[in-house]
């Protein structure tokens, strides 16, 4: 992994290029984010490089990470996260801003989907709801056959069936960075990325570019 940063998804947009011709972006608020923690081979066992990103106030902070964040020297911040990039150049405290990604590079966003709590066979799986007619009902929405009675007289594993549905972690690999506004803290990537506005997400140079 080459860079990666924390940012905060503020909505969708587009922009025009020279010719004329619309891109629809994802403007996401990226950084700044202090280096954390450093972790070394030797003292730890891999390298990695932790990053805090958004203000907080320091009184929601565990006495814990309150002393964590000031042993680097950096205010309160609301989210830790760890990458494994080469910490070549930094220290503790360093501020890592959104030009360390330029337009055109691949990048993978990460971010949580949004939550729909407990949904039906319907939303959650796009199946057809049951015939109108012909003695079905009074439920048409529910789920169908679950599979045969006697043989194997149970439900297989891995049916679609109703449940809780969103909030998880999704990745999109290889979008392509359209615009970095480094006086704003702005990147603008190429397509949809997960998550509601106002969620964070992890932007990381791409694994499969």
């Amino acid at each position: 992994m080459k860079n990666a940063i924390l940012g905060k998804k503020i909505g969708m947009s587009q922009i025009f290029t020279d010719e004329g011709k619309v891109i629809p972006v994802t403007v996401v608020e990226a950084g700044p984010c202090y280096v954390s923690q450093i972790k070394t081979e030797a003292v730890d066992g891999y390298n990695a490089v932790q990053l805090a990103f958004m203000d907080a106030k320091e009184s929601r902070l565990t006495k814990a990470v309150a002393g964590h964040l000031k042993k680097a020297n950096i205010t309160a911040k609301k989210y830790l996260k760890e990458f494994k990039i080469s910490a070549e150049g930094l220290e503790l405290g360093s501020e890592i801003k959104c030009n360390v990604f330029n337009v055109g590079d691949k990048v993978d966003v990460s971010g949580y989907s949004k939550g729909h709590g407990f949904s039906g066979v319907i939303q959650k799986w796009n199946q057809h709801r049951l015939p109108m007619t012909h003695g079905t009902g009074p439920v048409h929405r529910e789920v169908g056959s679950l599979g045969a009675n006697s043989t194997p007289s149970r439900v297989f594993k891995n049916h679609k069936m109703p449940g809780d549905w969103g909030d998880e972690k999704v990745t999109i690999q290889n979008l392509e960075v359209a615009k970095v506004d480094a006086d704003r803290n702005l990147i603008l990537i190429k397509g949809a990325i997960p998550g509601a506005k106002g969620s964070v997400v992890t932007i990381c140079s791409a694994v499969k570019a």
